[in-house]
């Protein structure tokens, strides 16, 4: 099977991620879930581009209102407070540039008339090649007729095209038109959606790994150390083993760091073809890789 010629890729949850709302839900006394509650079940004309992204907003807050629980001021306080950019998974844009030196990368959002902004404000709007949201679209996923609708923007076929979102139900509607479609709810699932289709360098078809041996993930806590074990364990790494290690520089045990030894990935080739995946991960916790 011959690589994608385009990459669709959802962006919330694959590229870029909101801080939880529970610390603006508790700093106004409303129940936890209730932003997410309101916002989503008032959401459907602006995603479809019937309404802006300001009536959208205006609306929560009335809402907010008419269930008693905030007044108005502060409700608009709330609803100001939740009104966030967001921030860009490092590891993914690592990812999606990688990419794009294979074949074009196009983000298909269910998203308001204010994601170009959002985009502007990140820089995400250089990294990727074009920009399709269910505003413009008329219509939002799952529904099958996005699908059909974006490739019709992007002058794209089906079947050269795969597309990864971090909701399976999204997913599953995409292949009925036609699309490779991969649930990929986390980085490990991503890198392997693009790494099994060639469009990564350490993909099948690619030369062996300049180091075939094993990697250390080296973190400085051994809670952290733990969970990104826990983490890569799941999505099919091994062995995972974490130990304490004195490495070269440090003069006793107290000095010593926790690694996370890594032979294989997810995909049974060597840790070592995975090495820019390992990276990614290794700044969230501000460690290293290492041989």
């Amino acid at each position: 099977m011959s690589a994608p010629s385009l990459l669709l890729l959802d962006l919330d949850g694959v590229l870029r991620r909101f801080p939880p709302d529970a610390p603006i839900e508790d700093r106004f006394g409303l129940p936890r879930g209730t932003l997410a509650r309101v916002s989503f079940a008032l959401a459907g004309p602006a995603t479809a581009g019937r309404a802006t992204d300001e009536e959208w907003r205006a609306a929560v807050r009335e809402r907010l209102v008419d269930e008693r629980l905030l007044p108005p001021r502060r409700a608009a306080d709330a609803v100001a407070a939740w009104t966030r950019t967001g921030e860009v998974i490092d590891g993914a844009l690592d990812l999606v540039r990688r990419v794009r030196e294979r074949c074009r990368v196009a983000l298909l959002s269910n998203a308001t008339d204010r994601l170009p902004r959002d985009l502007v404000a990140l820089g995400l709007d250089r990294e990727v090649d074009a920009v399709v949201t269910s505003a413009r679209l008329g219509v939002a996923k799952p529904a099958p007729e996005a699908f059909r609708r974006a490739l019709r923007v992007l002058q794209h076929s089906p079947s050269g095209t795969l597309f990864c979102d971090d909701h399976a139900v999204n997913a599953e509607a995409a292949r009925t038109v036609g699309i490779d479609a991969v649930h990929t709810p986390d980085l490990p699932s991503l890198h392997e959606a693009l790494s099994s289709r060639g469009l990564l360098d350490d993909g099948p078809g690619a030369g062996p790994a300049d180091s075939p041996g094993p990697l250390l993930l080296v973190l400085h806590d051994r809670d952290d150390a733990s969970e990104a074990a826990r983490e890569l364990a799941d999505a099919g790494w091994s062995p995972c083993a974490v130990h304490k290690d004195v490495l070269a520089g440090e003069d006793d045990l107290e000095d010593a760091d926790w690694v996370v030894e890594l032979a294989t990935g997810p995909d049974d080739q060597p840790a070592s073809a995975h090495r820019g995946l390992l990276e990614a991960l290794a700044r969230r916790y501000d460690g290293f890789v290492t041989d």
